[in-house]
């Protein structure tokens, strides 16, 4: 896409040419050609028009005008009346042979948001021109273009209104030290030239200037120069200053009737408050024919680059570069910034940042539409390499250009047409904002999934700095943008009492853009009863660690690690095969190699109680379990009855490998860490026998006389109250203690856990199954109880419950509940 002002204003690069013309010399079209030759697109659309009245029976000649009146629409911005000649051309056929049209139309259709269709005809291009790259690049870029909108790069793009008029204003440049003051391109009213362009129909160009106050408010812009050393009736444009800001280089294009000029590069030196009278750059090679303009110094003012489309390019206006020895030596001949820069299209408006980054506008590697902003930065053997799309928003869908930089910080200045600038072309701030970055989330209990309120969460850098905060009674917790820094690794260290810590990660290397990370935290409650460890089984009459069961210990020494106040018991069972006192033994050797492993490991041998259990405590399966092909079903308690009912041997020694296992549970949560090392003795077996009889002591409530019966529900003591009428019921904040307590967790509930347990309370009616229910000697699974918000009571059993249990009456004499014993 060529913009109103960009190829003539913008570009300053206009040479007056000689008629060029395709058609014969009388062709009513013939005025038309010299205008158009001239680049004077505005004046030659009307004459083109009456031509096309004018031809009479010449297909040929009336589809070249159709195409030279697109090119005008297309070059004065008319992007709606190119795209309907262009496809009209395409519909004649016009673009066999001449498939240019092809790419054209590829552009006005992408400026037009119409990717799919701009993509079809950038592929019908490449195919007929396979060796103009422009037109693969087009499709692959025109492929981007809505995931680059959708995911916009770090900087922000504002437009600068006080700066822009009605009119075209762009190719901003610094003008002091202080880098509140600019000088850009401007054909707004009051310009020094009096005459029309007949290319736009606009004013001839000016350099004009504004200074920004401390409030960051914009003066009104005023003419650079009045004395008309720098501004002249031509047109003047795409400045650029040293290094010391002491000496203007810009482009003038001289405006002589009937002659050949090329724009050619000016420099004039500041006196005072004013400029001194511009004088021509000289160039080695360059005479004021050939075109060249758009400059930019190195920081020693010793390198020139610029754009032109001198004989000896990729094609269109290249960049090239010059050399000096000397700031008062002549600038030497020409070199071109090779293939890697330059393409079959135009590059212009270079920029250098640092002497590093070389900021340059190009149609010919692909982009957004029109002009895109690239990128190439030296590389470590000097050369400029591939150039990189600085993508959307700093580029947009029409003509972006004209980029500076502040030296030292990510804020400069940018030209567009984009669309809702308030002209032709509009000059735009951008910043690349600073990274702010925040944390939030939510600590919940994974046995309710409620949260976790006054828990610590501790947010531990890799720069050395910890903060800390507590949870609300939500479970929330959050870290301010003060707390959190770029290019930081970061642990979220969360603890509270009879919990298991955890840790969450996150990192803010790398993230290019301001973002608000989530990270919520699930706690384990550190459980009562003993948890069996992965995958630690032993061989018959064995207890030595088997190398293939040491990598179950990682999650282990990993907790052990996260929670160093943590004193831990380590038990080991065996099968029931030999005696009670071999088994007791083998099962304590069996605790202390794990024991062992775990020292060597660097746990604390303090934290470690070493107990063997001998065969006294069958194994009941919490989960689902499949051994040597058997499965074995949850709740399954792996007693010799059980084990002695099953069909075969080896389902049987299946069974028996289930039992040799080892366990852990938390002993005590004070440890305090130290550097001592002390050696205790892992030796004693402590082995502790309840006897369970049929029968339980009851008391009676006071107030209603009912009976209270003690039980145990999943492990834990509990007590229900007797109704004979009742199904079986719980009462709203029985159930919460129970859930908080860990006699119960989410998978109890019947249902789904999320619906059942929002809100931090439990479902009206929620259906509650407990794993198990013992009463006296006797234990039955899956006991089910429905939640009540109007029970007056902690817990209600009834009959509906009890008879699954057998048998059982009620002592009043002795006040025990009893299981009648089969005889």
């Amino acid at each position: 896409m060529k913009a109103l002002t960009i190829k003539y204003f913008l570009f300053l690069l206009a040479i007056l040419l000689p008629v060029i013309t395709l058609a014969q010399k009388k062709s009513p079209a013939h005025a038309a050609d010299e205008l158009f030759a001239r680049q004077q697109y505005y004046a030659a659309i009307d004459k083109y028009k009456k031509a096309f009245t004018k031809v009479k029976n010449n297909r040929e000649e009336k589809n070249r005008i159709i195409y030279r009146l697109a090119d005008c629409y297309y070059y004065t911005e008319n992007y709606h009346r190119a795209e309907a000649a262009y496809r009209r051309l395409v519909r004649f056929g016009w673009a066999k042979n001449h498939p240019e049209v092809l790419l054209h139309l590829a552009d006005v259709l992408k400026i037009d948001g119409k990717y799919d269709e701009a993509i079809q005809q950038y592929k019908a291009y490449a195919e007929r021109v396979p060796d103009d790259p422009r037109g693969k690049l087009g499709a692959e870029s025109a492929a981007l273009i809505q995931k680059w909108i959708n995911n916009p790069s770090k900087y922000k793009v504002t437009n600068v209104r006080k700066l822009n008029s009605r009119a075209a204003d762009f190719a901003p440049a610094f003008l002091s030290a202080n880098y509140n003051e600019l000088v850009f391109t401007s054909t707004r009213d009051g310009v020094t030239g009096k005459a029309t362009d007949k290319w736009t129909g606009q004013n001839f160009s000016d350099l004009f200037m504004a200074r920004q106050d401390r409030k960051g408010e914009w003066s009104t812009p005023v003419l650079l120069d009045k004395n008309k050393n720098i501004n002249t009736p031509a047109n003047e444009g795409a400045a650029q200053l040293n290094s010391r800001f002491n000496k203007l280089y810009f482009t003038r294009c001289p405006q002589i009737p009937d002659k050949k000029n090329g724009c050619q590069i000016y420099v004039s030196s500041r006196i005072g408050r004013n400029w001194g009278k511009a004088r021509r750059l000289i160039i080695r090679g360059v005479d004021t024919t050939q075109a060249v303009g758009q400059p930019t110094l190195s920081s020693n003012g010793l390198t020139l680059i610029f754009s032109s489309d001198r004989p000896g390019g990729a094609g269109g206006k290249d960049l090239w570069m010059s050399v000096r020895t000397s700031k008062s030596a002549p600038f030497g001949h020409p070199i071109n910034l090779g293939p890697l820069i330059n393409t079959k299209g135009d590059e212009m408006f270079p920029f250098l940042r640092g002497d590093t980054a070389l900021y340059f506008s190009s149609n010919g590697h692909g982009g957004m539409g029109g002009l895109d902003i690239f990128v190439s930065k030296i590389d470590s053997s000097g050369h400029w390499g591939k150039p990189k799309n600085l993508k959307y928003p700093i580029n947009s869908t029409y003509d972006d250009f004209g980029i500076i930089f502040h030296p030292t910080e990510s804020w400069g200045y940018l030209s567009s047409n984009r669309k809702g600038g308030r002209g032709k072309e509009d000059i735009y701030y951008f910043i690349e904002p600073p990274l702010e970055f925040t944390l939030s989330g939510t600590v919940t209990d994974d046995r309710t999934t409620f949260g976790v309120p006054n828990a610590t969460v501790q947010l531990i850098g890799s720069d050395g700095i910890t903060v800390k905060t507590i949870t609300n009674d939500k479970g929330f917790y959050s870290f301010g943008k003060s707390q959190i820094k770029p290019n930081t690794t970061y642990e979220v260290k969360v603890s509270k009492d009879n919990y298991f810590n955890n840790i969450g990660r996150f990192t803010t290397a790398g993230v290019e853009f301001s973002k608000n990370f989530k990270k919520d935290i699930v706690l384990k409650p550190i459980p009562k009863k003993p948890i069996v460890l992965p995958d630690i089984l032993y061989d018959l009459n064995k207890w030595n660690l088997k190398p293939q069961y040491q990598d179950s210990l990682q999650g282990l020494i990993q907790t052990l690690r996260e929670n160093p106040n943590l004193v831990i018991e380590l038990g080991s069972h065996t099968d029931s095969r030999d005696t009670k006192e071999y088994n007791d033994i083998l099962s304590q050797k069996r605790a202390r190699s794990v024991v062992d492993y775990l020292i060597m490991r660097g746990i604390d041998p303090k934290r470690l109680v070493a107990k063997g259990y001998g065969e006294r405590v069958p194994r009941t399966l919490q989960k689902d379990i499949v051994k040597d092909g058997f499965l074995f079903k949850k709740g399954t308690t792996l007693d010799d009855a059980f084990i002695n009912s099953l069909p075969s041997k080896a389902e049987r020694e299946a069974a028996y490998a289930l039992n040799r296992r080892t366990e852990f549970r938390v002993l005590r949560k004070d440890f305090i860490p130290n550097a001592g090392k002390v050696t205790i003795d892992t030796t004693a077996i402590q082995i502790a026998v309840n006897p369970i009889e049929n029968s339980v002591k009851y008391t009676t409530d006071k107030k209603t006389g009912m009976y209270v019966v003690p039980c145990l529900i999943n492990g834990y003591d509990e007590k229900f109250v007797y109704d004979r009428n009742s199904s079986g019921m719980i009462s709203l904040k029985k159930a919460l203690a129970m859930l908080q307590n860990g006699v119960i967790s989410k998978n109890n509930f019947e249902g789904n856990p999320k619906e059942i347990l929002k809100n931090n309370t439990i479902a009206d009616h929620a259906v509650i199954h407990f794993d198990e229910v013992r009463i006296a000697n006797k234990t039955v699974k899956d006991v089910k109880v429905i939640v009540s918000y109007r029970l007056n009571f902690d817990l209600v059993f009834g009959n509906y419950i009890l008879q699954k249990f057998g048998k059982y009456h009620f002592n009043t004499q002795k006040h025990l509940f009893i299981f009648d014993e089969k005889k």
